[in-house]
């Protein structure tokens, strides 16, 4: 799977994933010393940083991190790459200043701690080569502010048991919008679907899987449903019901960007 990226610092790297799903301070955050990883909010703690492709949301914390990613670097102890969601300052010039390969603008949820990855920040792209990418749909339904979600069967091919939003693979070129249309009816028989918006595809995992999410939002006139054989139960819920749930991976996610932006 490849996928594009802004280059901020030059260079290519390929290493091992080391994955972060909080913002990282190098100042406190890693162990200036052993080039280990202190902060517990990461999941990392105690993992090295030297080699790995180090993936964090962004940077956050004092200037001095700058001068702490060089310091990393010049005693062989940092990591091969850095890949950020959003690049800040003090991060970029760490990796500039340390001659570390960096890029920025990509989604993290297409990478688990321990991946192949590779870094090419000239080119402006990252690839992970034993990853599949499987495009897929994910479509709400609305009704009265209310949202319906699906818990998953076991004749599905994944994330049995799980609570999902309507959801479908694509085939070739076929139109996401169109997909997901189809699947409402045929997953839910629901009469008068009216598509709402459309968000911007994000990434989740599952094993050698990444699943390229494309969001929808569609109202509904009722809440009626008639299930057929890849969901158990179905049920409307306000949003913040939605983190009690055994959910997919990032579903809170795709509904926020279908609501918020």
């Amino acid at each position: 799977m490849r996928l594009p990226a802004r280059r901020i610092s030059p260079g290519r790297a390929d290493g091992k994933a080391l994955v972060s799903p909080v913002p990282f301070s190098f100042v406190g955050g890693a162990d200036p010393s052993k080039g280990t990883v202190l902060d517990e909010s990461t999941g990392c703690r105690g993992e090295p940083l030297a080699g790995r492709v180090f993936a964090f949301p962004q940077g956050k914390g004092s200037t001095v991190g700058s001068y702490a990613i060089y310091g990393l670097a010049k005693r062989g102890i940092g990591p091969a790459a850095l890949l950020n969601e959003r690049a800040e300052a003090i991060v970029a010039a760490g990796a500039i200043l340390g001659g570390v390969p960096m890029v920025d603008r990509v989604d993290l949820g297409a990478f688990v701690t321990g991946d192949r990855v590779i870094v090419d920040a000239d080119r402006g792209r990252v690839d992970l080569p034993e990853v599949t990418p499987r495009p897929v749909v994910s479509a709400f339904l609305r009704n009265r502010g209310r949202f319906l979600v699906l818990r998953r069967s076991d004749r599905v091919g994944s994330f049995r048991g799980r609570w999902s939003a309507v959801s479908g693979y694509l085939e070739g070129r076929e139109d996401p919008r169109d997909r997901a249309a189809q699947e409402i009816r045929e997953e839910t028989q629901a009469k008068g679907a009216r598509f709402r918006k459309a968000a911007d595809p994000l990434y989740t995992r599952d094993g050698a899987t990444a699943f390229i999410v494309h969001p929808f939002l569609f109202d509904v006139p009722s809440r009626r449903v008639t299930l057929d054989w890849e969901n158990l139960e179905h049920r409307w819920i306000a949003p913040s019901e939605l983190a009690t749930l055994d959910a997919v991976p990032r579903l809170g996610i795709v509904l926020d960007r279908l609501l918020h932006g």
